[in-house]
């Protein structure tokens, strides 16, 4: 582990990083909301920049030069994005908007596999992307929705999700890590198990890919989705991994250009994957930047940015537990660089405003996980989410400011 720290030149990392060079409030920007959005490295910005300024068109269209350099770009950025995953097809990899969209796609494409009274499981620790569409789902078909419950530590009960596993069940949706607490689920027995029944599993990788390089063949996983805007790349792309055999089972989730092979008033017939998922002119240059800030982070490793960011977690957890009052939710034994706390009788949002006045964006509030919240009786959290662009010295200033805060709030 040491090893591969050593080899992490942050400071030299920094550099790639524009936004890290400017002040906040007059002083210098510590950005720790990672957990929602990573920063964006100079390589990937200038690759927006390029596609714009030498080769906008869209793709899979035209005859032209511009349209097949576009489309010849959008294409090698879905076999880098396959190679990432290790799918075993790039037609396996469906571009989307993001996690949410990939989600909504399977969840709108069950609804004719499902029969009233069939079960679906989800986790306790999910995020109100990976919650909200399977209701709707039940609410179309008459499915029964499950939770599988958590702890005090922010840990997943698998004895109970044993016992909810039957032959009822159909689907099983959980997220590799939690974006509120930082767990690091089981995903391979949950896979496994739910596998033994004859359910379909998909897996929200939104939080976990910035910190882990999940290899969706290895996992045996039906459905693993995530999103470029956590992995240093731009907002508004991400991807989709299912089987093929279940992507050709599904329905298209919408329909227009693109997503046919012919037209007619009588009868249209669909395209192969993976266009049959991506109706109309999608996010050409997000999906090219989405393969170049892959290359990104791979240049640095992800063995390389685990062991550093894991450091930064006990460093942050030690110094945070420090201070009289505080109290960190989600203390599971695997976990990533994500903590999020509170100070005794103080709302979290008023010490986020406070730390924000000093330069430090952090994220309040439920985090889009309003039942973990109510599971501990809070109102949320502050969290300060870590990436390996990130330093002890911010760290000692969170934790400065923390202090300030807590004086100047009671």
């Amino acid at each position: 582990m040491q090893k591969e720290i050593d080899m992490l030149d942050v400071q030299k990392i920094r550099e790639d990083f524009p936004i890290l060079k400017r002040e906040v409030n007059g002083k210098p920007l510590v950005y720790f909301d990672n957990a929602a959005t990573s920063q964006t490295p100079q390589v990937v910005i200038d690759a927006i920049v390029d596609y714009y300024s030498n080769y906008n068109a869209n793709i899979h269209r035209g005859v032209h030069t511009l349209s097949q350099e576009a489309t010849d770009a959008y294409e090698i950025a879905r076999k880098k994005v396959q190679q990432h995953f290790n799918a075993k097809h790039a037609h396996e990899i469906i571009l989307t908007s993001g996690t949410t969209h990939s989600i909504n796609i399977i969840a709108t494409g069950f609804t004719n596999f499902l029969d009233k009274g069939d079960e679906i499981i989800v986790s306790a620790l999910e995020h109100h992307s990976n919650i909200v569409p399977w209701q709707m789902l039940c609410d179309r078909t008459g499915a029964i929705l499950k939770v599988i419950p958590m702890n005090e530590e922010g840990e997943l009960l698998m004895d109970i999700y044993d016992q909810l596993l039957s032959n009822k069940t159909k689907l099983v949706f959980t997220n590799h890590i939690s974006n509120a607490l930082g767990t690091i689920n089981p995903i391979e027995e949950i896979i496994d198990k739910a596998h033994e029944v004859g359910a379909a599993v998909l897996i929200d990788g939104a939080q976990s890919c910035p910190h882990i390089k999940p290899d969706v063949q290895a996992l045996d996983v039906d459905f693993y989705v995530a999103s470029a805007h956590k992995l240093c790349g731009p907002t508004g792309v991400g991807m989709l991994y299912g089987k093929e055999e279940w992507l050709n089972k599904l329905p298209p989730y919408q329909g227009g250009g693109e997503m046919i092979e012919q037209v007619t008033f009588e009868k249209t017939t669909y395209a192969g994957l993976p266009h049959k998922f991506e109706a109309g002119t999608p996010n050409i240059c997000g999906g090219i930047a989405f393969g170049v800030a892959l290359d990104y982070m791979n240049s640095i490793g992800f063995d390389t940015i685990a062991a550093y960011e894991k450091e930064l977690l006990d460093y942050g957890t030690q110094k945070l537990l420090e201070i009289e009052g505080l109290k960190i939710y989600g203390t599971a034994k695997n976990k990533t660089s994500v903590i999020s706390f509170n100070l005794e009788n103080i709302h979290p949002y008023d010490v986020g405003t406070i730390v924000d006045k000093l330069g430090i964006a952090v994220r309040t509030g439920h985090h889009c996980a309003q039942p973990i919240m109510d599971f501990y009786k809070i109102p949320g959290t502050v969290r300060a989410s870590f990436s390996f662009y990130n330093t002890k010295e911010e760290i000692d200033a969170l934790v400065e400011a923390v202090k300030k805060a807590k004086i100047m709030l009671r």
